[in-house]
């Protein structure tokens, strides 16, 4: 039952998500006419944060791996020298 529900889901989010697009320019193109900048503005910095997020969270993710590798290598070693 959940596989069909996700099926289901995979399918339909798309759908919802263009039909918020089209809304979206819509709503940009008509305010940036009139002279409202603020509007577009916010949207960039809202899709700029929805792209970058991943990058740094993998950065993050892969920058305290390599961290605790490191400081594991170290104790193992001072654990070897005094062993």
């Amino acid at each position: 039952m959940r596989r069909i529900g996700f099926t289901l889901s995979i399918f339909v989010l798309p759908i919802l998500a263009q039909a918020q697009c089209a809304m979206c320019r819509t709503q940009i193109k008509n305010n940036v006419s009139a002279g409202e900048t603020t509007l577009a503005e916010g949207l960039n910095n809202g899709i700029m944060f929805l792209f970058f997020t991943p990058y740094i969270v993998v950065f993050l993710l892969i920058f305290l791996w390599f961290r605790y590798s490191k400081v594991t290598k170290r104790v193992s070693l001072i654990e070897r020298i005094k062993g």
